[in-house]
């Protein structure tokens, strides 16, 4: 059951994007700086990190559908008691996000403060994320304000990656901790004067207990086709995204402070880009327009496998073409899975949290699965010869690729109207 969209001006969309920003900020570091910081000053190997981040993000992600079960119940009471709750997980993703990058700790025990914080991080990351996103979700619309409110939330967090990328590069972690920190206070304070989306009890639907509603977006066609894109996609997403600091110093062999560089150009870039892919969505649809976004990241990543060492201005023009393909994975998927959530009558949250699963275990399996390989394959951070290199630019760039491919096929063959054939595109 779909909603009646609220009105939706610029400062609705800051309201209920501006939580975005700090969630972006704190996901950057997760999987991109982390891995990095404790392999290179704590001496933690790629294997034992891997492994690490393989099983936790597991964890997460399985606990995520019950967690967008539970913000289903909470969206169906009193708006002040999920305020209330995203409030105390506020609290508690600040500092376990700080704890992560100041472990109190030797060497011989950083990896264990390191799972305990991830799991006190990722738990209250995920509260918020799925609350946020649901929050949007119930809004409604067509396509084209789906993707409006999307964008908001993804063009907000956008600019929180940004500065992710480069704060800790120029401040260290210990501001990038306080940063985040203060950015989800406003973010909060902000989603609370946000557009209200109508609850479950306005909508005259009793909220539902026990397994039904869990399991219900496995019943939805539609959600499980979307699903299997959005995992190849991520996926392919997700594999340079850990392995890009291993790239930029190794294979394109720059400095530390390029590193900031490169990718504050590709998300801004990605930033930019919102515009241009609402107005493709308006002329294209929300499928085609995603399948653009893919093969134009495809293109992209074709192109990184012929940089070597010193091309910065060759791999700062990956950079911006990649950067303009993410603004299509930011704010079309979701606004897919909102067009399908929306027939749904009181289980927006558990739509969400299954999307989530999904979206951790592509982070997970980029992380548990290429670090490992990187390391079976005989690259070692810091290492520059022929072998080396070559092996992490198969990884970097072309498993990319192929999977971006696979991923576009299935969106053709089940989103994208054909005279043969039935599609799922909302």
């Amino acid at each position: 059951m779909a909603t009646q969209a609220a009105p939706w001006g610029t400062g609705a969309g800051v309201r209920y994007g501006a939580l975005g920003l700090p969630l972006a900020f704190c996901a950057l570091p997760l999987y991109v700086l982390m891995p990095h910081f404790y392999a290179t000053r704590w001496g933690v190997s790629l294997g034992a990190l891997g492994t690490l981040l393989l099983g936790m993000r597991l964890l997460d992600a399985v606990l995520d559908p019950a967690v967008g079960h539970w913000v289903d119940r909470l969206a169906a009471g009193p708006r002040k008691r999920l305020l209330r709750m995203l409030a105390a997980s506020g609290v508690v993703l600040a500092l376990a996000f700080a704890a992560l990058f100041h472990p109190q700790v030797g060497a011989d025990h950083a990896l264990l403060w390191a799972g305990a914080a991830l799991a006190l991080t990722y738990l209250a990351y995920s509260l918020l994320t799925v609350a946020h996103q649901s929050w949007g979700a119930r809004l409604g619309g067509d396509a084209v304000q789906r993707s409006r409110i999307v964008a908001w939330r993804e063009g907000l967090g956008l600019v929180g990656v940004v500065l992710a990328s480069v704060v800790p590069a120029l401040w260290g972690v210990t501001p990038t901790a306080w940063i985040m920190a203060a950015s989800l206070l406003v973010g909060l304070w902000a989603l609370a004067g946000a557009p209200r989306p109508l609850t479950v009890a306005e909508a005259a639907v009793p909220p539902q207990r026990g397994a039904g509603p869990l399991l219900a977006p496995w019943r939805d066609h539609a959600f499980v086709r979307l699903l299997l894109v959005f995992a190849l996609n991520g996926i392919a997403t997700a594999v340079p995204a850990t392995l890009v600091l291993f790239f930029i110093q190794d294979r394109l062999q720059s400095p530390p402070s390029a590193q900031g560089v490169f990718l504050g150009l590709y998300f801004i870039c990605g930033a930019l880009s919102m515009p241009l892919w609402l107005r493709a969505v308006a002329r294209l649809g929300l499928a085609r327009s995603w399948l653009l976004g893919m093969l134009l990241s495809v293109l992209a990543f074709a192109g990184a496998a012929a940089v070597g060492a010193g091309d910065g201005l060759l791999y700062g023009a990956v950079c911006a073409l990649s950067g303009l393909a993410l603004g299509s994975d930011l704010a079309l998927p979701a606004a897919l899975l909102a067009g399908i959530a929306a027939r749904s009558t009181h289980t927006h949250g558990v739509y969400f949290g299954w999307w989530n699963f999904a979206s951790k275990l592509n982070l997970a399996l980029a992380a548990g699965l290429t670090l490992p390989l990187l390391g079976w394959l005989g690259y070692t951070p810091g290492a520059r010869d022929a072998h080396s290199l070559q092996a992490l630019t198969l990884v970097y760039c072309l498993l990319p690729c192929l999977l971006k491919l696979l991923a576009a096929g299935a969106l053709y063959r089940f989103f994208i109207p054909t005279q043969r054939g039935k599609s799922y595109a909302t």
